[in-house]
């Protein structure tokens, strides 16, 4: 994959936009971490960084669109991402950066992690780890189907949303069974 980061000491004043749709970005995430999603409209970003006193203002979009598994039922659950961000990169204290041998004393060079990393001890923002973070905070955290999805028999594990099973279905919830032989008396 290419290597998105920027060089925040090379910023002009006015800030600079970039724009990422290389899905190389999201893809060997996507892999890398064994996750059950596929992208299925491109996803792009764009990402506008501001020097500012203290550090770096990042603020963007991320569109796209993915299919996850449905909560329910297991089958594809589109979740379209149209998110708007803005963080803060605050820049490290001199005495974090210096030391008697010139190198950063609480930072290391290569953190795969993090979004500002040090090379050379000059600040450099990693633009493909924003990116895949947006995406993880813009999916949905139950995705559904269809928001009447009627998921699995609990039993026999048929798609309910395709017809009924041959398992007998007591319309009680099952979590409420232990309530079943209770009897209430008037006082």
């Amino acid at each position: 994959m290419q290597n998105y980061r920027i060089s925040l000491n090379d910023l002009p004043p006015e800030g600079r936009e970039f724009h990422l749709d290389d899905q190389e970005i999201w893809q060997d995430s996507i892999k890398e971490f064994s996750m059950d999603c596929r992208v299925t409209k491109p996803l792009s970003a764009s990402i506008y960084v501001l020097p500012t006193e203290g550090g770096w203002l990042v603020r963007g979009t991320l569109t796209g669109e993915v299919a996850l598994p449905c909560s329910r039922c297991a089958e594809d659950a589109p979740a379209i991402v149209n998110s708007r961000f803005e963080d803060f990169e605050e820049q490290p204290e001199s005495d974090e950066l210096d030391n008697p041998g010139g190198h950063p004393a609480a930072m290391p060079e290569e953190d795969t992690a993090s979004r500002l990393v040090f090379v050379n001890n000059a600040p450099m923002l990693d633009l493909a780890a924003i990116c895949w973070e947006e995406l993880m905070l813009a999916l949905p955290v139950t995705p559904l189907c269809n928001t009447t999805c009627k998921g699995l028999c609990p039993n026999c594990g048929t798609n309910l949303n395709e017809g009924l099973c041959a398992c007998e279905h007591e319309e009680v919830d099952p979590r409420m069974a232990v309530l079943r032989g209770l009897t209430l008396h008037k006082n």
